[in-house]
């Protein structure tokens, strides 16, 4: 019972009146000081006294930080984090070094730090990028295996028994292979089997082209469509192109091929949006239509122009390209999206939907294999 009530205290805060009698230990004080900083209204305790806020020191805030990640889990950790900086302002804060080391790096803190990036100073740069390279790191691990593994099941899927192609044959080896077959009274080799190199190994089959948004409501799944792009990218089979668009449209492959981090550290979150723009320079990068993906990551509130941009998707879908709209690609719930067009593009026989980065994987193989992707496609703005 004891238990239970001083829990209730620690959710309800110093001034809750029918608690206030409940004594804490010292490391309840310290959890308890940590959350009134962040959720009492108007105070904090400090020697008995009542004031504002965290206070505005680099050292007070570290160590805010410190007890917070020492007494809280680690998904307690991230919302409490998110807190600070919403309801206290403390983003300035977030540019001493001292202060960064003690940041739980998570995946709301690295678009905090994407969208602030002009504004922080020389000396905070390394430690930011840092964090935000452990976050990238993790997604890495998380995404990696899974996806490569289905890109490889789908492009060669038929390696075990190679298409009979004479440009392909491998003539050294079928030779060898064969010469147990030599005929001496004709004078001839008779092959028994032929063998071919593996054609995957020598062109790139398939071009996937990944179209972001930059609005700032869309920062989960630029990290996400970052990591993605440059594991794309990391392929031979593939012919990676990476956009990234507001009213301008900015082409990221090069930087991709190199370092995600150094990616997103170019993408400039917020601004206005001009899907259409983007598209149309998007079509320009294929080739292959039938041998091309095409994935916009978007949560489809347009402000350039509408139609153009359906008149657009269309003629990439008509001609054979496999055309996908990710409304998000992230863990979070119900994304926000223009639902209107997305019923619209939907019409079009494009696939309409939010993606979670576990489902990922499967959505791509069955688009490299042709399938029909619509059966992913769920009901309203659900995620798969």
């Amino acid at each position: 019972m004891e238990e239970k009530t001083t829990r209730w205290r620690l959710i309800l805060g110093q001034d809750t009146k029918a608690l206030e009698n409940i004594s804490l230990n010292e490391q309840q004080s310290v959890m308890d000081y940590a959350l009134s900083a962040i959720y009492d209204e108007n105070t904090t305790k400090n020697n008995g006294s009542k004031k504002a806020g965290l206070g505005s020191s680099a050292p007070n805030l570290a160590k805010w930080l410190t007890d917070v990640r020492t007494f809280f889990p680690e998904d307690v950790v991230s919302i409490i984090q998110s807190d600070a900086i919403e309801r206290k302002g403390l983003t300035k804060l977030l540019f001493e070094p001292e202060t960064l080391k003690n940041v739980k790096p998570d995946i709301s803190m690295v678009g905090i730090l994407m969208a602030l990036k002009g504004q922080i100073p020389e000396k905070s740069k390394e430690t930011a990028r840092q964090l935000v390279k452990e976050v990238v790191d993790e997604i890495m691990k998380r995404m990696e295996q899974d996806l490569r593994r289905a890109v490889t099941g789908a492009l060669n899927r038929k390696a075990h028994s190679p298409i009979s192609n004479f440009a392909s044959t491998d003539w050294k080896k079928t030779i060898n292979r064969n010469l147990k077959n030599y005929d001496i009274k004709s004078k001839r080799l008779i092959p028994e089997k032929f063998y071919f190199f593996e054609r995957t190994q020598k062109q790139k089959n398939w071009t996937i082209i990944l179209d972001i948004d930059q609005s700032g409501s869309m920062s989960d799944s630029i990290i996400y469509s970052s990591v993605m792009g440059s594991i794309f990218a990391s392929m031979p089979s593939l012919n990676t192109h990476v956009v990234a668009f507001d009213t301008q449209v900015t082409d990221l492959t090069e930087v991709c091929r190199q370092d995600p981090v150094d990616m997103l550290f170019g993408i400039q979150l917020g601004g206005g949006t001009d899907i259409n723009k983007s598209v149309t320079y998007c079509q320009t990068l294929i080739e292959n239509p039938k041998k091309t993906m095409f994935i916009l990551i978007s949560d489809l509130y347009e402000g350039g122009v509408r139609a153009g941009l359906l008149r657009r998707l269309s003629q990439m879908y008509e001609e054979g390209v496999k055309v996908m709209v990710l409304l998000a690609l992230s863990d979070r719930g119900k994304p926000d999206y223009d639902e209107k067009l997305g019923k619209e593009i939907s019409k079009l026989g494009i696939p309409c939907f939010a993606c979670t980065p576990d489902r990922l994987p499967e959505l791509v193989e069955a688009a490299l294999k042709n399938h029909n992707l619509k059966k992913f496609e769920t009901s309203s703005n659900q995620q798969i």
